[in-house]
């Protein structure tokens, strides 16, 4: 007899649908699985053998054939067993339910014939509706993440035995009809960006960072601090995801779906815009992802949030220069001989650096040599200098005023106010609420940019003098949008390219070869 049953396999953040098929055959009992699997896959032979027994289901005395098509995509996936398990049952007529295309199986077994929840569901389920799947047999554990998904019926299981007397009847399995997508917030678990909350107001001084970060999140530019150490470039960082706006539906879908595929908490839905704050140590990998099962890295772990690289001339340049490719595209693309996978990464990069290494350029208390300065600030390539939007200097606080200023909550909502007001102005402009002024293309700012002539002028004239490059000379067009946007003005005017110009980094005729400047080179 044979049988095939449906499930899906991760692939980057999305899924591939797989059949399962079964066949029995009268030769020595064996339980063979073929269809380029991994040792993973291929232990499920011994997991079924045990949640078969434990739950008091005939495992067939013969030669059980599982073939998992297409053959030639690879299988490093757990979440098979269920529908192992199912497409055995139905080979061994024990359950006489046909199955359609519309329906699917995803889940591992236990020993005990548990049913443990999944990595990625979330991607999973999207791939299966893509494909017309409506109708899901899920881990119970993985219900809140699948409840997620839109227009879909998710049956949660917790056991095989459950499962079993369903299929036959002998139960009921409560079905859950996600309509536009189902989400309780008292019933959901938490990340953990809220212990990086700093609020903006509770910083002392800096109003020009302050303006910066503001202008950041509204239109999603890249955002560099320098100053000396204890000077609040750290506490700046934190504070911009506090005026983040929250998490719309579908993008809670795309971040909890990566965090899924990466976190051993796999089941847990993220309800706040990720901050990732990695140390300068960490590698490459592990900022951009890939290793042995091609998992996201830092840089799609803060997709639609914060990635914030502290100390940035301390990072290794390979892991700086790695940024290039999602700073311009918003995905990094994993190529490994087996497979490549994109995964998206759509973040706001903010960095932090000190002007020499002791921190302390153009005081009495600097110690360091020429030679070490410039080699310190050199660690950043240029390519990557360019590709930040917004530069700042963080500037010394005088003692007297740190214990005075008080946060002030009202300021910080009225600034929350404002991004939410410039952010729905591009929503209206481009049609889309995920499509911000920092991803315009050149097609897009020479359509919608409406800079006006003299401001054209300025721009032309202050490029030439700054030495701009054809990137930065757009973005400076870019913050000025934002900028404009902030204000509700419909063109970008004089006064707004001239504030844009002053978060630009300088490059003069004397440095135009080399590849990084200072960091502290502000208008």
């Amino acid at each position: 007899m044979s049988a095939t049953v449906q499930s899906i396999i991760s692939n980057g953040s999305t899924g591939i649908i797989v059949d399962i098929e079964c066949h029995l055959s009268n030769n020595l009992p064996k339980i063979v699985i073929v269809g380029f699997a991994n040792q993973a896959v291929g232990e499920s032979k011994e997991r079924i053998r045990g949640a078969f027994a434990d739950s008091r289901i005939v495992l067939p005395r013969k030669r059980i054939t599982i073939n998992l098509a297409p053959a030639d995509v690879p299988k490093a996936d757990s979440s098979f067993d269920l529908a192992i398990a199912v497409s055995i049952l139905v080979a061994s007529e024990q359950i006489k339910t046909t199955f359609t295309k519309c329906e699917a199986f995803i889940g591992e077994l236990g020993l005990d014939g548990s049913v443990r929840p999944v990595r990625g569901i979330i991607g999973k389920l999207m791939a299966g509706r893509d494909h017309g799947i409506t109708t899901f047999y899920v881990p119970a554990a993985n219900l809140q993440q699948a409840q997620l998904v839109p227009h879909i019926t998710v049956m949660p299981v917790s056991s095989l035995a459950q499962l079993h007397k369903y299929l036959m009847g002998d139960t009921t399995i409560s079905p859950t009809d996600t309509g536009t997508g189902i989400y309780d917030l008292s019933t959901t678990s938490h990340n953990n960006v809220s212990s990086y909350f700093v609020h903006v107001s509770e910083v002392v001084g800096q109003d020009r960072a302050k303006r910066a970060l503001e202008i950041a999140a509204a239109g999603g530019h890249n955002v560099c601090f320098s100053g000396p150490p204890g000077t609040g470039k750290s506490m700046l960082a934190k504070a911009l995801a506090s005026i983040l706006p929250p998490l719309a539906h579908e993008e809670m879908l795309e971040v909890t779906q990566l965090h899924s595929l990466a976190g051993h908490d796999f089941e847990r839905i993220i309800t706040q815009r990720p901050f990732r704050a990695p140390h300068h140590s960490a590698s490459q990998v592990a900022i951009t992802g890939g290793g042995i099962s091609l998992r996201p890295g830092e840089i799609s772990l803060s997709h639609r949030g914060v990635l914030f690289l502290d100390e940035l001339p301390e990072f290794g340049r390979a892991t700086l220069e790695a940024l290039r490719q999602p700073l311009e595209d918003r995905i990094i693309s994993i190529a490994r001989a087996r497979d490549t996978i994109e995964y998206p990464a759509d973040f706001i990069l903010i960095g932090t650096a000190n002007p020499c290494p002791c921190g302390y350029h153009g005081g009495s208390r600097c110690s360091c040599s020429a030679h070490q300065i410039e080699a310190y600030q050199r660690r950043v390539s240029g390519p990557i200098l360019d590709r930040i939007d917004l530069y700042a200097e963080v500037h010394e606080v005088h003692h007297d005023r740190l214990l005075v200023q008080n946060p002030n909550p009202e300021a910080d909502e009225q600034m929350r106010r404002r991004i939410a007001d410039a952010r729905a102005v591009q929503a209206n402009r481009y049609g889309s609420a995920h499509k911000l002024n920092a991803n315009m293309s050149n097609a897009d700012i020479k359509r919608d940019a409406l800079v006006t002539a003299p401001a054209v002028t300025v721009l032309n004239a202050a490029a030439n003098r700054m030495n701009l490059s054809a990137r930065s000379y757009m973005r400076a067009i870019k913050v000025a949008r934002t900028i404009a946007d902030l204000e509700q003005s419909r063109e970008v005017t004089t006064a707004h390219i001239s504030e844009a110009l002053t978060y630009r980094r300088h490059d003069s005729q004397h440095h135009q070869s080399t590849e990084a400047k200072s960091l502290t080179s502000v208008v």
